[in-house]
């Protein structure tokens, strides 16, 4: 009888013991579906459904979906350009600067580079540090030619190459809410980021 008694409290320890790893692996289970259900209840017209990979200024590969959560505000640039880029960066730099900073904690700043064969990651890195945007806040994409001139597309951003190391391109700065849907677009150089600010604001307290 002792031993009888003696093997169900050893039973019942060891199943005591075991139920705070069922749990976690119930709540991996439940982030894990959770991840899932985001990903598949997408809107139609998010650009997260864009199946294209993309390289940040620090060598990683990542997927546009990867950005998900955060509103992005979005430009294209390339790096050796005189004229526009340096005015678009510099309306990026002010748009974020304005934004308040509990809100800018829920905002990424994204720059796609339309002259991939150029900007590496390495020159894309060494260019935000020249612009003083070299922060986990600010993240710098080059693709693929195809995938590039496709993602253009989508943001009504027309390029075209007038050189090896030149292009002529659309200057409009893009917003998307946390689920990659375009709200807002800014087109032209130095003009009033009023209402660029409080879509960035309002989609940020969503």
């Amino acid at each position: 009888m002792k031993t009888l008694k003696n093997i169900l409290v050893l039973l019942a320890v060891a199943l005591y013991a075991c139920t705070p790893n069922t749990e976690n692996a119930n709540e991996q289970n439940i982030e894990t579906q959770r991840k899932n259900t985001i990903g598949e209840t997408l809107p139609e017209l998010s650009i997260y459904n864009l199946p294209s990979t993309w390289t940040t200024q620090n060598g990683k590969d990542i997927e546009l979906k990867d950005l998900q959560g955060d509103v992005v505000v979005m430009v294209m640039i390339y790096t050796t350009c005189k004229a526009a880029c340096p005015r678009l960066v510099a309306d990026m730099r002010n748009i974020q600067s304005q934004v308040p900073g509990a809100n800018n904690k829920n905002v990424k700043y994204v720059l796609v580079s339309i002259d991939p064969e150029t900007d590496t990651p390495e020159r894309l890195k060494q260019f935000a540090i020249d612009n003083e945007m070299d922060s986990n806040q600010w993240v710098f994409l080059r693709g693929s030619e195809n995938d590039t001139r496709e993602f253009a597309a989508v943001l009504a951003v027309s390029y075209k190459a007038i050189s090896p190391i030149d292009f002529s391109h659309s200057n409009i700065i893009s917003v998307f809410d946390k689920q990659g849907v375009l709200v807002h677009q800014k087109e032209g150089l130095g003009v009033d980021s009023k209402e660029t600010l409080a879509s960035i604001i309002e989609l940020s307290n969503i």
